[in-house]
């Protein structure tokens, strides 16, 4: 529709209470335990109670037959604004920037954004088999069960296409394990070598071992509310520069190699009012590399096709000079289902806050954060971005 330039920004709105509920590689406890942990542990730390919190927005796969509204019956909640996001790996950023919109609307004073789930034993394969319409009706009963497939589909023509090797890939995956041995919630503990990176069993060529996160129980949440709310609480706090999401992005490409974030990287600098070369750290969704290397170069940090380059000539790890996935990633700390989705997000904000579990960022100032989900069979279909800046608080 032309000229957005009067998109408004988040002037006076700030997230805050970063919590993860420490996950675990099989559990039997349901995602709603999850969640309630993680909504118990927001209360705890912002010292509000049930009544307090008036929003809440949920993401989650092993939730149903519930949705979001039913969490409120369970938990004595009475939100008079509710949202149920299932995008994935872009839920963090999309339920940051919606519930922003309702805050600086003055429909809501403090939302909760929870996501979590279980993983049974059997959880993973239940949810491949009921993901989506077309994994029920024509991958999963021909034998393409899952996104190894896809994401082998995505890697190799990527490699093709720009000359990556597998050595580029293992520059992510290592750098993040050296992040991850420092966080205590990582479930991936031992160093991992490029020679291990390069050893490791194949999977879905030439997707091997180290490329794929391994899916576990876990939850991550956070607040959204007004400036002087947070300082009140005497809670530290992230500003919200600027936001985008993107759905069904470039859907003519017969093999997905962009996303939705190179549609609008422009607007999405232009409103944050810095450049990616300002950014302290940036939080990629990393379900597998490729992904990585595509959000760096959609987000503007190297032009297409450069990002093999671009890891090359950088170091990764938080005393590197480009920190990235600063906790590990979930290629090294774990997938609990859609709260991957906002591991990155819920990281950014503590290294912001200074509050960093692992190693910290030295005068981190400001951080990307990028979300992608929903993968049908050739790509995925959800892009989303957030760029915050460090902003105080009392502590």
């Amino acid at each position: 529709m032309g000229n957005r330039a009067h998109r408004k920004g988040y002037d006076g709105v700030v997230v805050t209470a970063p919590v993860t509920i420490p996950y675990e590689r099989y559990s039997p406890k349901p995602a709603h335990w999850w969640i309630g942990r993680a909504l118990k542990t927001l209360s705890t730390r912002s010292k509000l109670e049930a009544k307090d919190i008036d929003g809440l927005s949920v993401s989650s796969f092993t939730l149903f037959p519930d949705t979001a509204v039913a969490l409120t019956q369970h938990f004595g909640l009475s939100p008079r604004w509710l949202d149920h996001i299932p995008m994935g790996g872009a839920s963090g950023v999309v339920a940051l920037r919606r519930a922003a919109r309702a805050v600086a609307a003055g429909d809501v004073e403090v939302v909760a954004c929870v996501a979590g789930d279980a993983n049974h034993v059997n959880s993973f394969r239940n949810t491949l088999t009921a993901f989506s319409r077309f994994s029920q009706d024509a991958s999963y009963p021909y034998g393409s069960g899952g996104p190894n497939a896809s994401f082998a589909l995505m890697t190799r023509n990527y490699m093709n296409a720009y000359g990556v090797t597998r050595e580029d890939f293992g520059r992510i995956c290592v750098a993040q394990r050296v992040n991850a041995l420092s966080f205590p919630h990582a479930l991936m503990k031992k160093p991992l070598s490029m020679t291990d990176y390069l050893g490791a069993r194949a999977v879905a060529d030439p997707v091997h071992l180290f490329d794929c996160v391994m899916p576990c129980a876990g939850a991550e949440g956070f607040l959204v509310m007004r400036e002087e709310n947070a300082r009140a609480l005497g809670l530290p706090f992230a500003r919200i520069l600027s936001t985008t999401e993107r759905h069904n992005a470039f859907p003519d490409d017969p093999i997905q190699y962009r996303g939705g974030w190179a549609l609008d990287k422009d607007e999405f600098w232009a409103m944050a009012g810095v450049s990616p070369d300002a950014v302290d750290l940036f939080e990629t969704y990393d379900d597998y590399p490729v992904i990585v290397m595509m959000q760096i170069e959609d987000l503007g940090f190297c032009g297409k096709g450069e990002a093999a380059e671009f890891v090359r000539s950088r170091a990764l790890t938080v005393d590197g000079d480009f920190p990235h996935n600063t906790s590990g990633g979930q290629l090294s700390v774990g997938q609990a289902g859609a709260a991957g989705g906002y591991l990155g997000l819920v990281e950014a904000v503590r290294q912001l806050t200074g509050e960093a579990l692992g190693a910290q960022v030295e005068n981190a100032k400001i951080a990307a954060v990028s979300g992608f989900g929903m993968i049908n069979f050739d790509r995925g279909l959800c892009t989303a971005a957030a760029v915050l800046v460090s902003g105080g608080g009392d502590g």
